[in-house]
């Protein structure tokens, strides 16, 4: 690897996503002290940023992917999983297309929590591992959370922020947004 050159996994995209990570991670920690239009509206703001940091990540090659780690426990996901799940009730579950098992004729019940849960493992793991502060743990955070992106937080992220749009205009009058 050149060394003269900046290393991308020190990029201001990797960077930003660290930040907007980190909050996301620190706010769905406390979800229970929340209600759920608060959960509905800050996921609504911070999924579209979510969404925009990850495509501009830059291609990070880590120079030993041997070393890459994960931190979120299964037990860590469940408690998350069901602090959300008890918030969103009966809103937790809708019917669309599991974008990590997509058939164009198959509209399956997903769930709202499950889709954050798993967004925060793959946003907790990030934070975590570029937290270690050594180069080879920052590649492999950058390289790991690029890769999550395209086959898993991303489309996760998408459905979800489909159902959270829902959410949060369901009572509102159609008419209401004509300008």
């Amino acid at each position: 690897m050149d060394t003269s050159a900046p290393n991308p996994a020190h990029s201001r995209q990797v960077i930003e996503l660290l930040t907007v990570a980190n909050e996301y991670c620190l706010f769905v920690e406390k979800a229970s002290e929340y209600t759920v239009d608060e959960l509905a509206a800050f996921f609504q703001k911070v999924s579209p940023l979510l969404y925009i940091k990850g495509a501009l990540l830059p291609e990070v090659i880590p120079s030993n992917p041997e070393a890459d780690e994960r931190f979120v426990t299964e037990e860590q996901w469940s408690n998350v999983f069901a602090d959300l799940k008890m918030k969103f009730g009966d809103n937790d579950v809708f019917w669309g297309f599991d974008p990590l098992n997509f058939t164009p004729d198959d509209a399956r019940r997903l769930s709202l929590a499950e889709h954050l849960a798993d967004i925060y493992q793959d946003m907790k793991d990030f934070v975590l591992l570029y937290q270690k502060n050594t180069i080879t743990d920052q590649e492999n955070a950058a390289a790991a959370i690029r890769n999550l992106f395209f086959r898993h937080w991303g489309p996760r992220l998408t459905v979800a922020l489909n159902q959270l749009h829902y959410l949060i205009f369901r009572n509102s009058p159609a008419d209401e947004f004509l300008y």
